[in-house]
């Protein structure tokens, strides 16, 4: 005959276990649930501001500027234009190429002119971008 193996009660130590595996459990699908609802399905927003004051430096002016993806999306290979007008002709023109702009990143650089941009109406832009 077959003895029957009674249930034995789980021990405080199984039960503790059991609580701390359920709640990592429950934070881990909060979280994929927290980002599922707050993930931004927007195509990237580029935005491009003159840094600080021109300087000049050999001859030079340089043109410090900053670039902002605040986009849902990562964008690559932006094309940032500027040009320098005077009398309304463009005179100069500069261009920077930008590899990979993610969500919230920010890149920097400069553009250098010969004439001074102050004495002009100097106009920088994002050009384009492509999606990854």
């Amino acid at each position: 005959m077959m003895e029957t193996e009674s249930q034995s009660e789980r021990s405080l130590a199984e039960w503790i276990t059991f609580g701390i595996a359920l709640s990592i459990l429950g934070v881990v699908i909060s979280l994929v649930g927290y980002i599922w609802l707050n993930e931004k399905n927007q195509p990237p927003i580029l935005s491009v501001n003159q840094k600080s004051a021109i300087r000049k430096i050999d001859g030079k002016f340089y043109v410090p500027f900053e670039i902002v993806n605040t986009g849902g999306e990562t964008a690559e290979s932006v094309q940032i234009i500027a040009e320098l007008k005077f009398a309304d002709q463009v005179v100069e023109t500069g261009e920077q190429q930008i590899d990979f702009l993610s969500d919230g990143e920010k890149e920097e650089g400069a553009f250098i002119f010969s004439k001074n941009p102050s004495q002009g109406q100097l106009n920088v832009r994002v050009a384009s971008y492509k999606l990854p």
